[in-house]
C-alpha cells in the first residue's frame, strides 16, 4: 500500500463500510401513533412532577442561587429572605427540585423516543404536547435569580465598560469601574481584571442592555435572560426541522436536545450566551441547508436563503467562535451539490468564507468595539476544567509529580497536551468534513461529531459546552450507542454542580445531598402508582376497566 492510499484512508476518502464509522449512529425513525388515554395521563402527570422540580429549584435559588452582591431584590423582603437565612436547607430544596427536573425529564424520554430494547415503533407525544411541557418547566427558572454561574455579571460588567466608550477587549471590570462599582462587585476574583472573551456582536447587545438598565443588576439580568431566550426559542425552531432533514422524529430531537436538563438550567437558569449563539447557529444551518437540499436551482428564494443562512451563522460565531465550524459544513455541502471536484470546494469556501468575512466586518465596524476581540478568544484557558480531556491529563500529571516528589509539572505537561489535543481536534474536524463532500454523512451529524471532538480537546470544557455537540446530533444520531450515553452525561453533569457555580461547606452539601436522597426516594414511593417508573408501565396499553369506542384510539 503507497503512501497515496494510506493518506487517502486517514482521511477518510476510501470509502469504508457505515457500520465501521460513526455513520452507524444514525437511523430513520418511523412514524410512530400517539400516546393512548392511559399514556396521556402518565404524561400529565409528568408535566406536573417536572413543574413542581422547577418550582423548588426557583425557591432555593432565592437563598443559594447566584445572587448579586449589591442590589439582591430579596433582601429584607419577609417571605422571600427566607431561603437566604436557612442556606442549608435553600440547598436541599434546589437540589431536591434538580434531582425531580432531572427525573422527570428522564420519564418524559419514553414518551419522546421510547424503550430501546423495543424494535417496534414506540408511542410518541405530539410536538404540541412537548411543548407546552418544556414551556411550564421553563417558567419557573425563566423567573428565578441566576444559577450555577455567575457569569451574567461579567455580561453586564463588559456591557457598562462599552457603553462608558472604554474598550472591553483591554479592560477587565475592575480596572476599568473601579473595584467599589456596584457592577464589579458581582464578578468572579478570577474575571474581576479580564477583559472580554466574547465576540462584538455580544459585546453590542450587552452595551445596549447597559444602556437601558444602566447599573439595575436586576433589570440588567431580566434583559440578558430575554436575550437567552430568543436564543431557546431559535433552537426549538430550527432542531426539529433539522431533525426531519435526517429522517429523525422531531420530539425525539427537541426532548434532547431543548429539553435537556443542561439547557434548562444553564441556559436559561444560567443566562448563558451559549443560548443565543446555539440558537443562531441551528437557525444558519437550517436555512442554509434548505437551500442547497432544495431541488430547484440556488437562485431567487433559494440564493437569499442561502445567503442569509450563512450570515446567520457568522453572526452566531461573533458571540463565540467556535460555532464558525458549522459554516465549513455547510460549504461543504454545498460543494458537493456543485461538484466539480477540488474547484467546487474552493468556490463554495470562497463564497461561504467571503459571507462570513463580510458579515463579521460590518458587525465589528457597526459596534464600534474594533477587533481587540480577537486577541481576547483564549482568557477562559487560565480555568483547568476537569471536562477537558487534555487538562485533565495536565493536571492528574502534575498531582503525580507532587505525590512522587517530581514537583509541579502541571503547566509543563499542559503546554504540551494542549496543543496536540487542538491538532486531533482539526484533523477529526477535516475528516467529517470530508464525509460531508463524499455525501458518507449528512452536513448535520458530521458537524455534531466534530464539535463533540472539538468539545472533548478543548483546553477548557464548561458543562454548558456538551450543548454544542448534543443539539446538532439530537437531530442526527438515533442509535442506543449515542443517546444512552448522552442522556447518562446529561443527568449526571446536572445533578453534580451546585447551584450558585460556587462551593459551599463540607457538611452543607453532604446535609442537602443526604435530604435529597431521602426526599426523593419518598416521592418516587409516593408517585409509584401515578408515574411510570416501571418499565412496563411505558409500554404497551393495559385495558382499562370500562372500555369506550374513544378510549380505543391512540
Amino acid at each position: 500500500m503507497g503512501a497515496v492510499d494510506v493518506g487517502r484512508r486517514v482521511l477518510g476518502l476510501v470509502t469504508p463500510a457505515p457500520e465501521r464509522t460513526v455513520a452507524a449512529l444514525h437511523g430513520t425513525e418511523a412514524p410512530a401513533p400517539g400516546l393512548n388515554p392511559r399514556e396521556l395521563i402518565f404524561l400529565q402527570h409528568i408535566r406536573w412532577f417536572g413543574t413542581t422540580g422547577s418550582l423548588l429549584m426557583a425557591f432555593g435559588a432565592l437563598g443559594v442561587g447566584a445572587q448579586p452582591v449589591r442590589q439582591n431584590p430579596t433582601f429584607g423582603i419577609p417571605v422571600l429572605s427566607l431561603p437566604a437565612r436557612m442556606q442549608t436547607s435553600a440547598i436541599a430544596v434546589t437540589m431536591i427540585g434538580t434531582v425531580i427536573v432531572v427525573l422527570a425529564w428522564l420519564l418524559l424520554g419514553r414518551y419522546a423516543v421510547g424503550r430501546f430494547a423495543d424494535g417496534t415503533p414506540p408511542r410518541r407525544l405530539s410536538r404540541g404536547q412537548l411543548d407546552r411541557t418544556l414551556l411550564l418547566w421553563i417558567i419557573p427558572l425563566a423567573v428565578a435569580p441566576p444559577m450555577f454561574s455567575q457569569d451574567i455579571y461579567s455580561y453586564l460588567a463588559q456591557g457598562e465598560i462599552a457603553h462608558r466608550g472604554l474598550d472591553p477587549y483591554a479592560l477587565g471590570p475592575e480596572p476599568a469601574l473601579g473595584r467599589d462599582h456596584v457592577l464589579t462587585n458581582s464578578v468572579p476574583n478570577i474575571w474581576k481584571s479580564t477583559p472580554a472573551p466574547y465576540g462584538p456582536l455580544f459585546v453590542w447587545c450587552s452595551r445596549g442592555i447597559a444602556a437601558v438598565a444602566g447599573d439595575n443588576i436586576v433589570a440588567g439580568i431580566w434583559l440578558h435572560r430575554a436575550l437567552a431566550l430568543g436564543g431557546v426559542a431559535l433552537i426549538v425552531w430550527a432542531l426539529p426541522r433539522l431533525a426531519r432533514r435526517c429522517g429523525v422524529a422531531a420530539v425525539s430531537a427537541l426532548w434532547l436536545g431543548a429539553a435537556n436538563p443542561l439547557l434548562l438550567f444553564h441556559l436559561v437558569a444560567g443566562v448563558h450566551n451559549e443560548a443565543l449563539m446555539l440558537g443562531l447557529m441551528l437557525a444558519g444551518m437550517e436555512l442554509a441547508l434548505h437551500a442547497i437540499e432544495s431541488a430547484a436551482p440556488i437562485r431567487g428564494t433559494n440564493l437569499t436563503l442561502l445567503i442569509g443562512g450563512c450570515a446567520i451563522i457568522a453572526l452566531s460565531s461573533t458571540i463565540k467562535i467556535p460555532s464558525l465550524v458549522a459554516l465549513g459544513f455547510v460549504g461543504m455541502a454545498l460543494a458537493r451539490r456543485w461538484g466539480h471536484g477540488w474547484r467546487g470546494v474552493l468556490a463554495a469556501a470562497a463564497a461561504t468564507g467571503g459571507i462570513a468575512l463580510t458579515t463579521t466586518l460590518l458587525i465589528t465596524t457597526a459596534s464600534g468595539l474594533g477587533f481587540g476581540w480577537v486577541h481576547t478568544l483564549g482568557a477562559a484557558n487560565a480555568v483547568r476544567s476537569w471536562m477537558s480531556l487534555p487538562t485533565l491529563i495536565g493536571i492528574l500529571t502534575g498531582f503525580g509529580g507532587v505525590v512522587l516528589g517530581l514537583g509541579d509539572h502541571t503547566t509543563a505537561v499542559l503546554n504540551i497536551t494542549r496543543p496536540i489535543a487542538a491538532i486531533l481536534a482539526m484533523f477529526v474536524t477535516l475528516r467529517m468534513l470530508l464525509a460531508v463532500y463524499t455525501g458518507r454523512l449528512h452536513p448535520v451529524g458530521a458537524f455534531g461529531v466534530a464539535m463533540g471532538s472539538v468539545i472533548l480537546l478543548f483546553p477548557v470544557v464548561q458543562p454548558w459546552y456538551l450543548l454544542w455537540a448534543v443539539t446538532p446530533l439530537a437531530a442526527w444520531a438515533t442509535l442506543p450507542a449515542f443517546r444512552i450515553p448522552t442522556i447518562a452525561l446529561s443527568a449526571l453533569v446536572s445533578v453534580i454542580l451546585m447551584p450558585r457555580g460556587a462551593e459551599f461547606t463540607v457538611f452543607q452539601i453532604v446535609a442537602a445531598a443526604a435530604a435529597t436522597v431521602v426526599v426523593v426516594a419518598g416521592m418516587i414511593i409516593a408517585t409509584r402508582t401515578v408515574l411510570p417508573w416501571r418499565v412496563d408501565d411505558a409500554g404497551a396499553p393495559k385495558p382499562f376497566p370500562h372500555r369506550t369506542p374513544y378510549a380505543e384510539r391512540p
